[in-house]
């Protein structure tokens, strides 16, 4: 792999034109197919597998020209203080309203609060329903603006109007912050170089890819129904592994050069070191990323191909780009430690390396922080597996819930709308339960909807059933259920269970099928789902890094402590997710307007995202341990030599990661907010608590033992050479590498 890698370097070093033109050209090829193609519609989210799927299904295939995915919008209506939405002049007010509604080009149907049976028993509060032809997403804009303007004329002729549901859906802003955390992974890079023009490639070839990797997004969207959150999830993902993937190859280079070595044999030694370790991190963050198929949740599929597309193409980039910009470069990018005059200048050969000189450099902080570590490997150890214990014990309240209008900020009309109506419907009135009954198998299907309608009003926590309305066949109805809790309640998912549960005596009695839908028992249906396939997808996902690991570090005990190092970091981030966004804490400054359940996808997806980045810093600061280590090396000394040549950049990279996530908190999609503070502090924990305390802890108690591997696996598996063993082994014989084809292994 190191020798492969170290021909790739030095080809792209040398044929740099070539290399720059075609990124140049996909980059243009790809942003072309974004401008071209054809808006990208709503998302279709669905749940294989689950019951309320199954009924969604049936009321497509039953109820043609239902609409059934179009968009819907609720106009909520409240009269002045002492009157009632049966005044006359309010109701000439709401049924104008409707009128204007429902000339609109788009408009399915729009259905009156007064024959609908759509005002509230106290009078004061009144709804309009309004169906669309098409998804929210879809929406022309003159379509929401007719709706916006029709709520406003009402609230000018003096009545309290709200809008709620999906029609004045809107693409989800990152904010300001966005800007912000490029801004901080810049100043990072200068800091870190300590010149303009190497902190700058990482973030020109890191823009490229993301880039590169959006734009193929963009185009593809409307194809491959992709939401514009999947877009922004590989952005944020794309540009932290591409800035960092980038550090760490430009960071050898320059070690490279502070050893003497000419600029091209340079380039190619830094991408057949860093880069493998740049390969192998790479791929555990594909592996996790992919593995999110086996959810079987289409669209966490899709975020999680379109996640993990980008970041190859940053792994890409970073192999054959960066070597190539080194070459424009030239001496403006320059050794590492050199100052002054001599700042570009190779050291000439035979001229002493600073070590030789009888001067003692001085330790770095990472080369005294590791020294602690290995002399205090129990207490550090201990500290750090109670501090991130402590961080996850919120994890144990985890609420999972989808977002609905109730987890918008209250400065929004749809939350406004929601509040309006369970004042004056009751709160379950925002989550009701469409029950869809199938009597095709029937000999008398009225009976069968009559007698599931019954058996539902006989149930705890139900407010309202409505009458069945049956399909032009005769043999399928629905039947909207009220409950009487709030739709993230633990008592309306009991009610769920409770119909589900009944639907089973009332096919063996009437032989028609019982199937609960609606956003609500679609929530349930996905948590239950995701729950079910964690363990799955850790032991896939887990499975096959650790099988990966063992290739890379030749141990059994290493790629072991990685995962349960995970595992810690991957809980504190949950507790920490939990504490604001569900208890509050700090819920100001992050700017989360409304508290509630955490996503149902949360977790899953963290899991996924966490253990690729997790791998990363694994990858990074431990082969340098074990390079350190094969070359004979003591194992407490490997541990701080690791630490000297990696600590610095592995801190900058995770303080670079930490800024792209942090960036995305003030999106205004909520999930996009959680998950962008959920990635940042998992990456905190995971760097500075686990990686950089813990890790060297467990080496220091494990020493040799550390690096044990069983002969016979030993022999068993492939020799990739992460550590480039196979170019030290070259240098020494004063071969080249690039023509010592024995060396070529992987």
């Amino acid at each position: 792999m190191a020798t492969f890698l170290y021909k790739l370097g030095r080809l792209a070093f040398r044929r740099r034109h070539f290399v720059a033109l075609i990124w140049v050209a996909l980059l243009t090829l790809a942003g072309v197919g974004a401008a071209s193609a054809p808006p990208a519609g709503n998302s279709s989210f669905s749940i294989p597998g689950t019951e309320a799927q199954k009924a969604f299904d049936l009321l497509e295939q039953r109820f043609p020209g239902a609409s059934a995915d179009g968009a819907t919008a609720r106009v909520v209506f409240k009269a002045p203080s002492g009157e009632k939405m049966t005044d006359a002049g309010n109701k000439a007010t709401v049924e104008k309203t409707v009128g204007d509604l429902a000339d609109g080009s788009e408009v399915a149907s729009v259905a009156d609060p007064y024959t609908g049976n759509a005002v509230s028993k106290d009078g004061t509060i009144a709804y309009a329903s309004v169906k669309y032809d098409v998804s929210g997403m879809e929406l022309e804009e003159s379509t929401k603006d007719a709706l916006e303007d029709a709520a406003q004329q009402a609230r000018d002729a003096g009545l309290t109007v709200e809008v709620g549901g999906d029609a004045l859906q809107a693409v989800p802003e990152t904010g300001a912050t966005e800007v912000i955390g490029i801004a901080v992974a810049a100043v990072v890079l200068v800091i870190t170089f300590g010149s303009l023009v190497a902190a700058g490639l990482p973030l020109l070839t890191a823009l490229i890819g993301v880039g590169i990797g959006v734009s193929t997004i963009t185009a593809l969207a409307s194809a491959l129904e992709l939401g514009s959150t999947t877009s922004i999830l590989a952005m944020m993902i794309g540009l932290a592994v591409g800035i960092d993937y980038a550090l760490f190859i430009v960071s050898r280079y320059r070690a490279e050069l502070a050893e003497g070595r000419e600029r091209e044999e340079a380039a190619g030694r830094a991408v057949g070191t860093a880069g493998s370790a740049v390969v192998f991190a790479g791929l555990t963050v594909v592996i996790a990323l992919v593995g999110l198929a086996v959810v079987n949740i289409p669209m966490l599929t899709k975020m999680g191909v379109a996640a993990a597309g980008t970041v190859a193409i940053a792994v890409l980039i970073a192999l054959t780009m960066i070597p190539a910009l080194l070459g424009y470069a030239g001496r403006r990018v320059k050794p590492a430690g050199a100052k002054g005059r001599l700042l570009g200048r190779a050291r000439k050969s035979g001229e002493p390396k600073p070590a030789e000189t009888g001067g003692q450099p001085r330790a770095n902080l990472g080369t005294r922080w590791a020294s602690f570590v290995v002399r205090r490997p129990l207490a550090v150890l201990l500290l750090g597996v109670v501090g991130l214990g402590a961080a996850a014990v919120p994890a144990a309240s985890l609420e999972l819930g989808l977002p609905d209008d109730g987890s918008q900020p209250t400065s929004t009309t749809q939350r406004r709308a929601y509040d309006l109506l369970s004042e004056g419907f009751g709160p379950g009135f925002n989550g009701p339960l469409m029950v869809v009954v199938d009597a095709k198998g029937s000999d008398a299907p009225k009976d069968a909807f009559h007698d599931v309608a019954g058996t539902i009003e006989g149930l705890d926590g139900v407010v309202a059933v409505t009458p069945p309305a049956p399909n032009k066949g005769g043999d399928t109805a629905t039947i909207t259920v009220i409950p009487d809790s709030k739709p993230s309640s633990v008592q309306t998912e009991d009610l769920v269970h409770a119909i589900r549960d009944a639907g089973g005596d009332i096919e063996a009695k009437t032989g028609a099928e019982t199937l609960v839908t609606g956003s609500t028992a679609m929530n349930i249906d996905v948590s239950e789902k995701l729950n079910d396939a964690l363990v799955p997808y850790l032991v896939l996902v887990v499975g096959l890094a650790f099988l990966l690991l063992i290739v890379v570090f030749r141990s059994i005990l290493v790629p072991l402590k990685a995962a349960l190092g995970f595992l810690l970091s991957v809980m504190a981030a949950l507790g920490a997710v939990v504490a604001v966004f569900q208890w509050g804490w700090l819920s100001g400054l992050m700017g989360v307007e409304e508290t509630g359940p955490v996503m149902s996808m949360m977790p899953i997806f963290m899991v996924g995202v966490v253990f690729g980045l997790a791998m990363d810093y694994e990858v990074f600061l431990v082969t340098r341990m074990r390079e350190a280590f094969v070359h004979g090396e003591k194992p407490h000394q490997a541990v701080v030599t690791g630490f000297k040549h990696g600590a610095r950049v592995v801190t900058a990279a995770a303080v670079i990661m930490m800024a792209v996530f942090a960036g995305f908190i003030g999106s205004s999609e909520s999930m996009v907010k959680m998950i962008g503070f959920g990635l940042a502090i998992a990456v905190f924990f995971d760097a500075f608590v686990v990686r950089m305390a813990i890790v060297p802890a467990v080496l220091a108690l494990l020493g040799k033992r550390a690096w044990w591997l069983p002969k016979w696996l030993d022999r068993a598996l492939p020799n990739v050479d992460v550590e480039g063993e196979g170019l030290r082994t070259a240098d020494e014989r004063g071969a080249d590498p690039d023509e010592d084809r024995e060396l070529v292994r992987a």
